[in-house]
């Protein structure tokens, strides 16, 4: 299965029939990187396939598998190094955008953005751990003040603390 590299860039091109419904799949972008490295690092390689058989393309044969993979991987290491510098970006990840088409099933790509969803989603939010007491006391300000979240409590009560640069 050949993709066209020109139409590289504009989206994933499925293996099966094309969703009637729904988002579409999209390629990795360049602020992802940081992100999605990782992640598909531990998601490709051979013993992967074995535990995740429907995530994959299916290949007629295992050394056509082999080869896609050390392509990726080389394209995937061309890409880490790229990232880093100020140009050469958008080459480096169309052609690591093909392979990744190439690699994965619809399926498998799908829960791929899943996953990289979920990681973007946890790099969003802290978790501070504080005492029962305080929460207690935050909860009858929230309660005092109308307030629906923690954040927004935090928040309010910030808002209200004078700059200390005054």
């Amino acid at each position: 299965m050949k993709i066209e590299a020109e139409s590289a860039g504009k989206g994933w091109h499925y293996h099966q029939a094309k969703p009637t419904a729904g988002r579409k799949l999209k390629l990795l972008e360049g602020d992802e990187l940081v992100a999605a490295l990782p992640l598909i690092y531990r998601l490709i390689p051979l013993t992967e396939i074995a535990k995740r058989q429907d995530w994959f393309f299916e290949f007629e044969c295992q050394t056509e598998r082999e080869n896609l993979y050390i392509e990726l991987s080389e394209s995937l290491s061309t890409l880490n190094q790229t990232r880093k510098q100020t140009t050469g970006l958008e080459i480096a990840l169309t052609q690591t955008n093909l392979l990744l088409n190439r690699y994965f099933s619809d399926y498998g790509w799908r829960m791929v953005r899943k996953e990289l969803s979920q990681i973007k989603k946890r790099k969003k939010k802290s978790h501070i751990e504080i005492g029962n007491d305080l929460v207690i006391k935050l909860k009858e300000f929230m309660a005092l003040n109308q307030i629906d979240t923690f954040d927004q409590a935090i928040d309010h009560l910030l808002s209200e603390y004078p700059d200390s640069t005054e």
